[in-house]
């Protein structure tokens, strides 16, 4: 194939590389295993450099999920779980799986069903914005659960600062003047000469 997409038909190697040669581009092979294989005269530094800049583009593209952390205690404080039920509401609004560890130390082994009762708490608070994607198990010392997102399109990020001002109050603005015909000219009173 030419330079410009065009045919050239069957050539040998040494009149391909030539015909490369004098147009001061590269002989690449597209086809190795066609009989006979199939080469094509181009620049390879700018196809390299479209090729990575349509990569580049179709991984813009890709959704990417995220996915958060956040880990809770058996004994957790009716107050701390509203705060971090909170940050998994964010979470999931935002389009990210969250996973929710369950963290036992020392004797709180023994009573692993204070944990499930918390993942319990957290999935029937939740019902309405996650699914459970992965049930809770026992990962060693932990008590890991995955939620995903309810099948909702994600809230769209703001683009405005958070500590954003208020407007100030606005100024009331003055009446316009109406203009006045040329016929109706008023006359200012005439000054008196300062007194010497």
């Amino acid at each position: 194939m030419g330079a410009d997409g065009s045919q050239i038909g069957i050539v040998s190697t040494q009149d391909a590389l030539r015909q490369a040669q004098d147009l001061d581009l590269d002989l690449v092979e597209v086809a190795p295993q066609a009989n006979p294989p199939v080469a094509r005269i181009m620049d390879y530094g700018k196809f390299k450099y479209e090729r990575d800049i349509r990569q580049k583009e179709a991984r813009k593209k890709q959704a990417r999920i995220e996915v958060k952390e956040i880990k809770f205690r058996p004994k957790i404080d009716p107050h701390d779980y509203a705060t971090k039920k909170g940050h998994v509401e964010r979470f999931l609004r935002t389009g990210a799986r969250v996973k929710v560890t369950i963290m036992f130390r020392g004797r709180e082994m023994a009573r692993t069903e204070l944990g499930r009762k918390i993942l319990d708490r957290l999935v029937a608070d939740l019902a309405d914005q996650a699914v459970v994607e992965a049930h809770p198990k026992q990962d060693g010392r932990n008590m890991v659960m995955v939620l995903a997102p309810s099948k909702r399109p994600p809230e769209p990020k703001s683009t405005e600062p958070r500590n954003r001002r208020e407007p100030e109050a606005a100024v009331p603005r003055a009446e316009p003047v109406p203009e006045q015909a040329p016929d109706e000219v008023v006359a200012a009173p005439a000054e008196a000469p300062p007194e010497t």
